[in-house]
């Protein structure tokens, strides 16, 4: 069982950056697919980056391909979303989560979540 905490999250400017940070704590954090995702109000929540467990390989969806890094420390049991050149459409609510399985798209594929942590970019 893995419990996960986000941090990092806060108001920045369109074109800024922040780095949100997921803390795993319980056993086998390196047996697990990592995922983010973001809800906006009254949107669905949405996959955004995934890394695998296995050999490290990245996923992106498109709308943060480019902007966006995701990686993890498997020693530390954390992981990262650097992301860039932010948005207005980037504010949302973003959540880590991990995945027995693999990475994949859907929330319901995920075991553990973060509580989340809001992100708002505005000028």
């Amino acid at each position: 069982q893995l419990q996960l905490v986000e941090s990092g999250g806060g108001l920045v400017q369109p074109g800024g950056s922040l780095r949100l940070s997921c803390a795993a704590s319980g056993f086998g954090f390196y047996d697990y697919a990592m995922g983010w995702f973001r809800q906006a109000p009254g949107k669905e929540r949405e996959g955004i980056a995934c890394i695998s467990r296995v050999d490290g390989s990245t996923y992106y969806v498109d709308s943060v391909r480019g902007r966006f890094t995701i990686s993890r420390d498997n020693v530390k049991n954390m992981v990262y979303l650097q992301m860039n050149n932010l948005k207005s459409e980037d504010t949302a609510v973003y959540y880590c989560a991990a995945a027995s399985t693999k990475c994949n798209w859907y929330p319901g594929g995920y075991d553990y979540w973060g509580q989340g942590t809001q992100v708002t970019v505005s000028s």
